[in-house]
């Protein structure tokens, strides 16, 4: 399994009376980790959408090359002479681009395709489960650069990557939140009152679901983050002179024992994002199954 590739739950943790959804809600903002891991993520966000408005040139050069952190540049220059704060907050918007394009894909196709498994039961959901397994079974990294070596690097091929490789980890955790939700009364009602099949999937079934959904969403995030990252430092999605974090990891990596700076900080950016949607993931799932 590829580094940074979500964890998703393939066991049903035994059932415990969820809390109502505004308390649950108030809970989680209650949550220290919850509440900074969301400052954290809106940080980055916001420095996606806006860092043009600043007025920042990540491409421009400062004169001062391999300059150290100082008060004119707060994470010091590269070694083109560019500025790394620029660079980085600009490096932001490749970054969330592509990830939470993927990770979008990835839980809508996942989610529908186990309530479907779920729901039906029987030789539908044994043939989705088998193809599952199939595809949970292709190492990560070679998929990977298999797809992106046939069809390039582009933030379509890159998000329908991630989207069909994280699907199937989606679908399997809400399959088992559905089989749960199955034997319920609710469901048995509604069977009784002749509802028809799509209108149960999604009036009945998907808002019962739906905290899980958001804790696979969240976790599939990170992850696409963390593997934009990693094809980027390879370089098969980007080239130069992007600032995307990845690539510039792996630009500066020469210059680590010189000049630390052009390297922890991207770095950094990443792992404070990764681990900030991982945090929010693991508190939406806490706060949701009490």
């Amino acid at each position: 399994m590829l580094r940074g590739e979500p964890a998703f739950e393939t066991d049903h943790e035994p059932s415990r009376a969820p809390l109502p959804r505004n308390r649950a809600e108030a809970a989680l903002w209650r949550r220290p980790t919850f509440t900074l891991s969301v400052l954290i993520v809106s940080g980055w966000v916001i420095a996606a959408l806006g860092w043009r408005w600043l007025g920042l040139d990540p491409f421009g050069d400062t004169g001062a090359k391999l300059e150290a952190p100082s008060t004119e540049h707060w994470m010091g220059t590269d070694r083109l002479g560019r500025d790394v704060l620029a660079r980085v907050l600009a490096g932001s918007e490749s970054a969330l681009i592509v990830a939470p394009l993927g990770a979008l894909l990835a839980t809508a196709f996942g989610t529908t395709l186990g309530l479907i498994a779920g729901f039906y039961r029987g030789w539908v959901d044994q043939l989705l489960m088998r193809s599952f397994d199939i595809v949970l079974a292709i190492p990560s990294i070679i998929f990977f650069l298999v797809l992106v070596a046939a069809f390039g690097g582009s933030t379509i091929v890159v998000a329908l990557s991630v989207g069909f490789l994280f699907a199937p980890s989606t679908a399997r955790v809400i399959r088992a939140e559905v089989l749960v939700e199955m034997g319920k009364d609710y469901i048995t009602s509604a069977k009784l009152q002749g509802e028809r099949a799509i209108r149960m999937l999604r009036s009945e079934l998907l808002p019962n679901v739906w905290p899980q959904v958001l804790v696979q969403a969240t976790l599939s995030l990170a992850a696409a983050v963390f593997i934009a990252a990693s094809l980027s430092f390879l370089g098969l999605t980007v080239s130069p002179p992007s600032p995307d974090w990845g690539l510039a990891v792996n630009e500066n990596r020469a210059y680590l024992r010189t000049a630390w700076w052009t390297v922890v900080f991207p770095t950094a950016a990443i792992a404070s994002f990764v681990v900030s949607v991982n945090l929010i993931g693991d508190n939406l799932k806490e706060v949701f199954r009490r």
